[in-house]
């Protein structure tokens, strides 16, 4: 195993699903921190603490759940036309409704985003918390809603990179724990960081469009899907890192010319 997770793609899995795991963990960070705030001073560092730590076990269950469908690979139903063929199985239906849920969650995320900034806040506000138990179940709610996206992306990022599954699980529970021990060192300057630099989520979230394709595509090839006698193919992951690598850097440099100006 650790021969695999010190090869290049394996590294650049790691890194890449980290950086994704901590953006779509952004919101969970705004929910947390809004939810903590409601309880007295004491509690709120121990139930934004308590909250990230859920957050990943959940996950980690999560993953392992998902991880077993998508293992699923044998056909069950096959559709057979003179245009259009089709082996269906559990992993490529799997990967086909992740893709599109990624693709609406994100294109959605954006929009309310983008019309309403306050979105996400307004509703946590509105809840009212009346001690440190109500907060925990209100945060593992919450944790577990974004969990969904969080472990769809690990799925779409680590499917292929190895033939023997338990390997790709491994590193996606590593990048769980990496992206959710930075969480808890780095709540509230992550959150303010994100606050002041809106583009990052945004793109982040451009990017979850980016891989729901990539599943719906996977799902396709994993399908054996042809189309008029011609055959889907996978998109190799390397374009997906080399798009994230390539808009980070312009992102970066955008950083640099505004602080400049200022």
């Amino acid at each position: 195993m650790l021969d695999f997770l010190f090869t290049s793609d394996a590294i650049m899995a790691l890194l890449t699903l980290t950086f994704l795991e901590i953006i779509l963990g952004i919101d969970n960070i705004v929910f947390i921190s809004i939810a903590a705030n409601k309880l007295p001073e004491e509690q709120r560092s121990k139930a934004t603490n308590i909250g990230l730590l859920l957050a990943m076990v959940q996950r980690i269950i999560l993953l392992f759940f998902v991880s077993f469908l998508v293992g699923l690979s044998e056909p069950f139903y096959t559709i057979e036309t003179s245009w259009l063929t089709i082996k269906i199985s559990w992993q490529a239906v799997i990967l086909f409704v992740g893709g599109l849920f990624l693709i609406y969650k994100s294109t959605t995320e954006i929009r309310e985003k983008v019309e309403d900034p306050t979105h996400d806040e307004d509703e946590a506000k509105s809840k009212v918390i009346k001690s440190l138990s109500n907060a925990i179940v209100q945060i593992v709610i919450i944790d577990f809603i974004f969990s969904i996206d969080s472990i769809l992306t690990a799925v779409g990022m680590t499917n292929g990179l190895h033939e023997n599954h338990n390997y790709t699980l491994a590193l996606m529970i590593i990048a769980v724990m990496i992206s959710i021990g930075i969480m808890i060192g780095f709540a509230n300057p992550i959150r303010k960081f994100i606050d002041s630099h809106p583009s990052i989520q945004i793109l982040g979230l451009a990017f979850l469009i980016l891989i729901g394709f990539m599943l719906i595509t996977e799902a396709a090839h994993l399908s054996h899907t042809e189309l008029f006698g011609k055959s889907v193919g996978a998109i190799p992951k390397g374009y997906l890192y080399f798009a994230i690598a390539f808009s980070l850097l312009v992102e970066f440099l955008n950083f640099k010319t505004v602080k400049k100006k200022d």
